[in-house]
């Protein structure tokens, strides 16, 4: 766990992601859903997905699941170029 940690701290989102199952095991969804919605909002579908689980299951709200939706929208937007486009086709 303190591996992960530090390299949340130095902004890996899949550690962040990692804490927040951690934290999610643990009963602790208010933290899960805080560094959950930090990967999300870095591109993390693993993320995203979690909290969406979370918000079926009553332990996140909407609310928490439309921002993290929209952060990981806006992550994903922030990566396209026409280069990038390009190489796809």
């Amino acid at each position: 766990v303190k591996h992960w940690q530090y390299a949340a701290m130095q902004g890996h989102p899949e550690s962040r992601d990692n804490l927040g199952c951690c934290e999610y095991l643990n009963g602790n969804d208010e933290l899960a859903v805080r560094h959950l919605m930090i990967s999300a909002k870095m591109g993390d579908d693993d993320s995203l997905n979690e909290i969406k689980d979370m918000f079926m299951k009553g332990h996140a709200t909407k609310a928490q699941y439309a921002e993290a939706l929209k952060g990981y929208q806006n992550a994903l937007e922030e990566t396209k170029s026409p280069q990038r486009e390009e190489a796809k086709a």
